[in-house]
């Protein structure tokens, strides 16, 4: 057995925890995110010289942080676990149950797609507000976002949570949640390189060409959903959705129409342009 296999134990998902309450190190994960967001977004506009007043990024950062977490948590609630949560109504948003006595749970569940929705909404409607174009404002966040991706998805991986399916290859590892204790593909891992890294390396290096420019957006879209697309071919589906069509998962269908809407954004731009 290699010593990488068991990392998962040897990693606890609290950064520190008294009398049941605690920090875990995927919120730190998603205060690291939009820190790195925040500083990348300001350093573009200082460098680059856009014309965009640098402190509205103060405001913006806010209406970034809103539209993550309530879209997040609603797109889990309406995507992958409607029919608990209807009859649950209270655990949404509260960290509560009342339906079994009352007990501290905390909130789990996100969903990166409600949180894409979220974020695009109070893009537009600060755009609105502010009298920025969209397009321009879409290209200035778009390569700075996939790097937080990294973070979060460690935040999974410290959580020992979304691992992969079975396999016998040297890197698979052991997770402490799993009941079953299968060497398994480390997918969190796959996706904080993939989605995170690649994908803001990509987007960052082209961001100033011209023949991209109010196309990031598009672009963003199209990246984002290809790397996820085929890295769920190697991540277990949610228990209680399994597959939801044929060998495909909820997360794959919702990044097929993000494909399939970055692809017909760009061909809409292009033909404006």
């Amino acid at each position: 057995m290699n010593w990488w296999s068991q990392i998962p134990y040897k990693i606890s998902p609290y950064l520190f925890q008294i009398n049941g309450f605690g920090i875990r190190y995927y919120s730190l994960m998603y205060i690291l995110a939009f820190v790195t967001f925040y500083f990348l977004i300001k350093f573009r506009i200082r460098t680059e010289k856009l014309d965009i007043n640098i402190h509205l990024m103060d405001d913006f950062i806010i209406w970034a942080a809103m539209g993550v977490l309530l879209g997040g948590r609603f797109g889990y609630v309406l995507f992958y676990d409607f029919k608990y949560y209807i009859l649950h109504p209270l655990n949404i948003l509260l960290p509560f149950d009342f339906y079994n006595g009352f007990a501290f749970t905390g909130i789990s569940g996100m969903s990166y797609h409600g949180g894409l929705i979220g974020v695009v909404t109070a893009v537009y409607f600060f755009c609105k507000k502010n009298k920025l174009l969209f397009w321009e404002f879409s290209d200035l966040l778009c390569p700075v976002v996939p790097l937080g991706y990294t973070f979060g998805r460690l935040g999974n991986f410290f959580n020992s949570e979304l691992f992969g399916k079975a396999t016998t290859l040297p890197w698979g590892m052991y997770f402490p949640t799993d009941p079953t204790h299968t060497l398994r593909h480390p997918s969190q891992l796959y996706e904080a390189f993939f989605e995170g890294i690649v994908l803001f390396v990509v987007l960052w290096t082209i961001r100033r060409k011209k023949v991209f420019k109010h196309r990031m957006f598009a672009l963003y879209l199209l990246g984002y959903g290809f790397i996820r697309f085929f890295i769920e071919f190697v991540r277990k589906p949610d228990d209680h959705l399994n597959y939801v069509w044929s060998v495909f998962t909820m997360g794959q269908i919702l990044c097929f129409l993000m494909i399939l809407s970055g692809f017909f954004l760009f061909l809409k731009i292009k033909s404006k342009n």
